[in-house]
């Protein structure tokens, strides 16, 4: 197995047309993981930490840009995401340890595609858009149509996610993370949740958007519970009536962390937590 160490998206292009089975690398927290537990042995790996276009978290006027070789550590360490991203910064507050955030990719954990990654359902919320290239040049899709199932995207042969564009929000606008663990730290979620919400000077609510994490083959929303809540204030009757949306609308599975009964109920009830907030 072949180690290669583009420099520029050009080169790595040139390196991939004689090597189309390669694979790329950037934090390698999953990459490594998958192939020693599959056995696969791809005939080169191409590593990222030497590109570095793909280095680059760009606060532009409209977006943040995060490049696919951008650790996580990194987005922490911004204050433009702490403030103005704040379901992605406290997602990736939450995921894994510090020596694997210093390595792991925003990038990464989206092309994993896991249903219980932390990531996607803030990046729902948030409108997210992919930007993937290929030889042939560069294309732009949101993260919920870029994600088709557990563990698979549209990539095709060739192609690469090159960064992540997230829109800058209204400063009217805020959005929250949480998760339900086995653990306080370090666990894969039972059940999650992203919220983008926005209020009008009388308190109702004026813009919303959910998505649910592992309650289902992908991140689950929940369009007649946004509906809901759209005109109506922050409180516990208003959430729990959308809460009963939330849960008619995911479709958990039973596994070794939480059965699927557990998981519809801790859907809906995960909405109550934005009563704090009202």
């Amino acid at each position: 197995m072949e180690l290669l160490f583009p420099r520029t998206l050009e080169e790595l292009n040139k390196m991939r047309a004689d090597r189309s089975d390669g694979l790329i690398m950037a934090g390698g927290t999953d990459l490594l993981v998958k192939l020693r537990h599959t056995g696969q042995t791809p005939p080169a790996l191409f590593c990222m930490e030497r590109m570095e276009e793909l280095q680059q978290l760009d606060i532009l006027d409209e977006e943040i840009v995060i490049g696919a070789a951008v650790n996580l550590q990194r987005l922490l360490e911004c204050e433009n995401v702490k403030r103005e991203l704040t379901a992605l910064y406290q997602a990736v507050s939450e995921l894994a340890s510090p020596p694997v955030r210093h390595s792991a990719t925003l990038v990464g954990n989206v092309c994993t595609a896991s249903p219980a990654g932390d990531t996607l359902p803030p990046l729902y919320v948030l409108d997210a858009v992919v930007e993937v290239c290929s030889a042939a040049g560069y294309r732009r899709q949101p993260v919920a149509d870029f994600i088709t199932g557990p563990g698979r995207t549209t990539l095709q042969v060739g192609e690469m996610v090159t960064c992540i564009r997230v829109p800058r929000p209204a400063a009217t606008m805020r959005s929250l993370y949480y998760k339900v663990g086995k653990r306080k730290a370090m666990a894969i979620s039972v059940a999650s949740m992203a919220t983008r919400l926005a209020t009008g000077d009388d308190g109702t609510i004026t813009d919303v958007k959910l998505a649910w994490g592992s309650v289902g083959p992908t991140v689950a929303t929940a369009p007649a519970a946004e509906a809901y809540l759209l005109g109506r204030t922050l409180s516990v009757e208003c959430l729990s009536e959308a809460g009963r949306f939330a849960s008619a609308a995911v479709c958990p599975i039973d596994d070794l962390r939480a059965s699927a009964d557990y998981r519809r109920c801790v859907a809906g009830n995960l909405l109550l937590r934005l009563a704090q907030i009202g």
